[in-house]
C-alpha cells in the first residue's frame, strides 16, 4: 500500500514539474520578434557600405556567395541569432533600398566606437556612427513607428507592431575599436586609463533603451584581439609578450580587464533595472579556445588570417588588407582570400570568419556563455 502510494505522489510531483516546465515553456516560446543590434563590423550587416558603398572582393563568399555588407567570408554571430529567431537577417538602418524593419533594425556600423570619436583620442578611420548615435536612431525609428500606428497606413506593414520595443532582443556587441585605435600609439596602460568610460556608456545606454520598452538585453564582451593578426604585426613586442600560443600576453591581460569591469557594471545595471533581463556573453571564452586550440574544433589556423598578404605566420600585412592590389617592389600583389576559410579563425586578420561565429554562436544560444543563463535555443526553438 505504501509503495502505491509513494508511486502516486511521485506521479503527482513529476505531473506538477511538466506541466510548470511546459508553461515556462510556452510563455517565452518565440517571446522576441524583432532584434535591435548596436555595434561595429564584428555585426554590421551593410550599414557602412550602405553610407559608403564600394566593398568588392572576396567578402561574403562562404555563404552569400557575393559581398554582402559583412566583414567576414559568411555569417556573422548576429545573423546566426536572427536564424534562431525564425527572422530574416537584420536591415542596416541606414539601408534605405530593400529593407526591412518588421523584425528590427541594426545600427552596427565598422569602425563604430561606443565613445564619440571627438571626445576620445581615436585616430583617423573611425566611424562617425558611434554608439550614442546608435541609440539616436533607435530613438527615432520609435518615433517613426509611432506615428506609423497612429495613422492610416499601419495596414501596410512595413514597420512592426507597436508593442516590438518590448518584445525585442537588444544586442551589444562594440568596444573593439575603443580598445584597439590607440593601442600602438598609447600602449596597453594608456588604453586602460579610458575603458571605465566604454563601459560607463555601454551601461547607460542600456538604461535609456529600459526607458523606452527595452527589457532584454545581451552584451557580448571583448575578443581576445591580442590574438589578431592585426595587432600581432602592428603592436610593437618581443618574443617574451607572447603566450605559448602565439598571443600577446600584454593586450589580453588589458581585454581581461576590460571584461571584468563590463561584468561588474552590467550586474550593477540588473539590479538597478526592474524586470530587466540583462545577459553578460562571454564570447571571449570561446574565441580564445579558437585561436588557442583551433583543431579541436576541426579548424587548422588559429592567428593566420584567410584573406591577406605575407604568408606564414600571421599572413596580414598593415598596408595591404585583405581584397586589395599594391604595389611592392617592381610587382603589383593582391591580398587574396584561401581556398578553404572554414579551416580558419580569422578572416582577414581582424574580423572572425563565418566557422567560427558559428561556433560562437552555438555557444551562446545553448547559454554555456551567458550569465546569468539564458539559452535562446530553449526560449525561442527555430520554426
Amino acid at each position: 500500500m505504501g509503495s502505491v502510494q509513494n508511486k502516486r505522489i511521485l506521479f503527482s510531483l513529476l505531473t506538477v514539474i511538466t506541466v510548470m516546465l511546459s508553461s515556462c515553456k510556452a510563455d517565452s516560446k518565440c517571446e522576441f520578434i524583432a532584434i535591435f543590434n548596436f555595434g561595429d563590423s564584428n555585426s554590421d550587416t551593410g550599414g557602412f557600405w550602405a553610407a559608403f558603398p564600394a566593398q568588392s572582393g572576396p567578402w561574403g563568399m562562404t555563404y552569400f556567395k557575393k559581398p554582402a555588407g559583412r566583414a567576414s567570408d559568411g555569417r556573422l554571430i548576429i545573423d546566426f541569432l536572427a536564424e534562431s529567431l525564425g527572422i530574416p537577417f537584420l536591415s542596416p538602418y541606414l539601408q534605405s533600398i530593400g529593407s526591412n524593419f518588421r523584425h528590427g533594425a541594426n545600427f552596427a556600423t565598422l569602425a563604430s566606437t561606443v565613445l564619440l570619436p571627438n571626445t576620445s583620442l581615436f585616430v583617423s578611420g573611425i566611424s562617425p556612427f558611434s554608439l550614442a548615435i546608435q541609440l539616436n536612431q533607435l530613438k527615432q525609428f520609435k518615433v517613426r513607428v509611432d506615428e506609423y500606428h497612429s495613422s492610416d497606413q499601419s495596414g501596410l506593414h512595413i514597420l512592426p507592431p507597436i508593442n516590438v520595443f518590448r518584445k525585442s532582443l537588444y544586442t551589444f556587441y562594440i568596444g573593439q575599436n575603443d580598445f584597439t585605435s590607440n593601442l600602438a600609439s598609447i600602449g596597453v596602460d594608456g588604453v586602460k586609463q579610458y575603458l571605465p568610460q566604454v563601459i560607463s556608456q555601454i551601461a547607460g545606454t542600456i538604461k535609456e533603451i529600459y526607458g523606452i520598452g527595452g527589457r532584454t538585453f545581451l552584451v557580448l564582451n571583448l575578443a581576445p584581439v591580442g590574438c589578431y593578426p592585426a595587432i600581432l604585426t602592428g603592436y610593437t613586442h618581443t618574443n617574451s609578450d607572447l603566450d605559448k600560443f602565439g598571443c600577446l600576453i600584454p593586450v589580453n591581460k588589458a581585454v581581461k580587464y576590460y571584461n571584468a569591469l563590463l561584468e561588474k557594471a552590467l550586474f550593477k545595471t540588473r539590479t538597478e533595472l526592474k524586470n530587466a533581463t540583462i545577459i553578460y556573453l562571454d564570447t571571449h571564452k570561446i574565441l580564445l579556445d579558437l585561436f588557442h586550440h583551433p583543431k579541436s574544433y576541426g579548424m587548422k589556423h588559429g592567428i593566420k588570417a584567410c584573406c591577406g598578404y605575407g604568408g606564414h605566420p600571421y599572413n596580414f600585412n598593415q598596408k595591404l588588407f585583405c581584397g586589395t592590389t599594391k604595389v611592392i617592389g617592381n610587382s603589383s600583389v593582391k591580398a587574396k582570400a584561401c581556398r578553404d576559410p572554414q579551416n580558419y579563425v580569422s578572416w582577414d586578420g581582424i574580423h572572425a570568419t563565418e566557422a567560427a561565429n558559428r561556433h560562437i554562436s552555438t555557444a551562446i544560444l545553448d547559454g554555456l556563455i551567458s550569465y546569468p543563463s539564458f539559452a535562446l535555443n530553449y526560449l525561442c526553438p527555430s520554426v
